[in-house]
């Protein structure tokens, strides 16, 4: 059985296409959704691509948190579905409370365009488990509003439990606190992570491949949780 993978389109949406062509080459069905769809259409993960949803007005995916669609992926998430949210997406799930923080404006204030080394802390979420504890990949990062932010409470707890998924290596590209550039919630269902691992999946358009084992690992997690049959 093929899984299927649905990716979501906002007003606003840019890494939309890139994101299905990800799950494509990882071998699921990759199934568009659409912002005012009152159904996932009966996807076994979802992912939240990048961009600039509703053109970030009034704060970078505040508004995405009340499209139709995400009444029902909210309740689908808490249920377990496995979500990845990249760039914006990543915004629309701390805005949608699915994940502690938010993403504030980078500390240079300029939007930062560039390949960037990330080291994995976690492989037991649903979008890591291919990826080795320690493991350094490189794909791209582009952002003006990328700085994950909270408070010392909260970000002990994210350590403590081992929900840092990744965090940048050398020059902090945006004054992300401790460096995080992905976390997930206690589950391990739900990701989010402001580089984009579906700008590295083939070698003809990306700088490394390093960004399929996002895509591949979900795939091997809905087979290991009995979500999908092989």
């Amino acid at each position: 059985m093929t899984a299927r993978v649905g990716v979501i389109t906002f007003p606003g949406s840019l890494d939309d296409k890139d994101a299905m062509r990800a799950v494509t080459i990882a071998g699921a069905q990759a199934v568009p959704l659409w912002h005012a769809d009152k159904t996932l259409n009966n996807v076994d993960a979802v992912v939240l691509p990048g961009g600039f949803s509703y053109g970030d007005y009034l704060r970078c995916g505040a508004i995405a948190r009340f499209a139709p669609v995400m009444e029902k992926l909210v309740d689908a998430a808490l249920g377990g579905l496995p979500v990845l949210g990249i760039c914006n997406g990543f915004q629309v799930l701390c805005e949608s409370h699915l994940l502690p923080g938010a993403l504030t404006r980078n500390d240079h204030l300029h939007f930062i365009c560039r390949d960037q080394t990330l080291r994995m802390e976690n492989n037991t979420s649903a979008w890591t488990t291919n990826f080795a504890i320690g493991q350094e990949i490189v794909i791209p990062l582009k952002n003006g509003e990328g700085g994950f932010v909270a408070d010392e409470r909260t970000l002990d707890e994210l350590e403590s439990e081992g929900r840092v998924i990744a965090r940048y290596v050398g020059l902090n590209p945006n004054g992300s606190r401790r460096d995080i550039a992905g976390i997930t919630n206690a589950a391990g269902n739900i990701v989010g992570l402001m580089p984009h691992p579906e700008h590295a999946v083939e070698e003809l358009t990306g700088p490394t491949t390093d960004g399929l084992a996002f895509f591949t690992s979900v795939l091997s997690s809905l087979v290991t949780n009995g979500r999908i049959a092989v």
